[in-house]
């Protein structure tokens, strides 16, 4: 089996923060959804597990963090374009989410940040490695 990586967060309002994440492009698998959980896929081997607070208490022992007020961790999407970025958090924003800073640009990666209504951060990017400094 190939490895995957899946994101758990909990949210406060499960269907909004689903309609968030379609926004972004993700698509929900119904088969590992339920009425306290979604599963969003990102790719094949991407997932984002969005948890009513009650249902994520269940695989911890420490309190929900405010990702509202504190940062918990940044989650980074990769993309094909710049016009993707953009593209992608135009939706997000549409959705509701917000854009807590203006697009960065380094040359051979451009990101832009997007957050989500409980305050987790996204960066989604896009990077040319044939742009990327050369080491001496």
């Amino acid at each position: 089996m190939a490895k995957q990586v899946f994101i758990n967060l909990a949210v406060k309002d499960l269907q909004r923060s689903m309609d968030f994440y379609t926004a972004l492009g993700f698509t929900n698998n119904p088969q590992f959804s339920d009425d306290t959980s979604k599963c969003m896929v990102w790719s094949e081997s991407i997932f984002v597990m969005i948890m009513a607070h009650e249902k994520f208490s269940g695989f911890t022992t420490k309190p929900i963090a405010d990702t509202k007020t504190n940062i918990a961790g940044l989650f980074s999407l990769s993309v094909e374009s710049v016009d993707e970025i953009n593209s992608i958090t135009t939706d997000g924003l549409k959705a509701g989410g917000t854009e807590p800073c203006e697009m960065k640009d380094y040359g051979f990666m451009q990101q832009r940040t997007i957050e989500d209504f409980d305050g987790h951060t996204w960066e989604i990017f896009y990077l040319d490695i044939t742009k990327f400094p050369q080491q001496s």
